[in-house]
């Protein structure tokens, strides 16, 4: 039975704020001449007094406990994080505004690497305007995203009215929306991004693109949720698209057991072609990366993987891109 990412996604272990503040970790976004400058799109962070995420209970342990400032800062030392762009983490309606005041909260302090949010929404619900209408002239909140692939999201969600109205809206108050969808839907996302031209659209995880797809059938450990063929028919649909960008985030966490650079190069050598090399940002997607892999590791994995493209187009990927994007200082 295939396995869609949710099923994967869970959170994990707290430490303070001021013992990170103590430690070098501290310093990770400070200029570093030597490595490649990072903007993180797509970093999450929940402290659960504050809120929990409905999918949390029964998380694997690895992510099912507190992840906050402390541990991210941890997580990314020495690695030229600059700045990072918070991605809510699905949680319940009722907590939507808890959370965008919580993730404002942090950018407000400016200690920190995190300098804008894509903030949880529900587009197919007909209050939408009015809850957006709070953030239409915060230059801090650069988007929504509803996570489709979630069991609560039914298959061609993205499609009804109410929510293709609601994605035209955010266009109109020069926000974003994130396709984080089952790979099988990829089509859909197509659709809505035609229906929705004046709306900048982010694909999230490479089109959560499963690994196994790509790996011969005796080392599947579960059956693909996807083919290769139908993914690339539908990632190329997207790449046609001007006001769609792929975000290289993601697919560590579904990576065989073991795994190698080699094992996610096909998937992110596809998105980089098809894309181009001026419409692509990175994602860390800690603490769920943490499923397959370390922080460092997920990165250096990825410059290995890019290593024999220009540096023009490393930087573009890791940096420059997401400045333009998002439009970050």
């Amino acid at each position: 039975m295939a396995i869609e990412r949710r099923d994967f996604v869970k959170l994990g272990v707290a430490g303070s704020v001021a013992a990170a503040l103590a430690s070098p970790a501290a310093k990770t976004w400070a200029a570093d001449s030597e490595v490649l400058p990072i903007i993180d799109t797509h970093q999450h962070l929940w402290d659960l007094v504050q809120f929990q995420p409905p999918w949390l209970s029964g998380a694997d342990a690895k992510i099912s406990a507190k992840h906050d400032m402390s541990n991210y800062l941890s997580e990314t030392a020495g690695l030229n994080v600059v700045k990072a762009v918070y991605m809510e983490v699905d949680v319940a309606p009722a907590d939507q505004d808890k959370e965008a005041d919580y993730v404002l909260s942090i950018i407000a302090t400016k200690k920190y690497p995190t300098v804008a949010a894509v903030i949880s929404g529900r587009p197919n619900s007909d209050k939408f305007g009015t809850y957006m209408n709070r953030h239409r002239d915060n230059p801090l909140i650069k988007g929504v995203r509803q996570v489709l692939h979630a069991g609560t999201a039914e298959r061609g969600l993205c499609l009804q009215p109410q929510f293709v109205k609601s994605v035209q809206l955010l266009g109109e108050m020069n926000k974003s929306f994130d396709l984080c969808m089952r790979p099988t839907e990829l089509a859909d996302g197509a659709s809505l991004a035609q229906k929705c031209p004046a709306t900048r659209f982010i694909v999230d995880h490479c089109g959560n693109a499963d690994v196994a797809a790509w790996q011969p059938k005796e080392k599947q450990a579960t059956a693909p949720g996807h083919t290769v063929e139908q993914w690339k028919t539908d990632m190329g649909k997207l790449a046609k698209l001007p006001n769609v960008i792929c975000k290289i985030s993601g697919i560590v966490a579904r990576a065989p057991k073991g795994w190698k650079p080699d094992n996610l190069s096909p998937v992110i050598n596809f998105c980089l072609d098809e894309f181009g090399p001026d419409r692509v940002v990175f994602g860390g997607d800690w603490p769920v990366c943490k499923l397959g892999a370390s922080y460092a590791e997920w990165v250096n994995g990825l410059k290995q993987i890019i290593s024999s493209r220009p540096q023009a187009d490393q930087k573009k990927l890791l940096h420059d891109n997401a400045v333009k994007h998002y439009g970050l200082a």
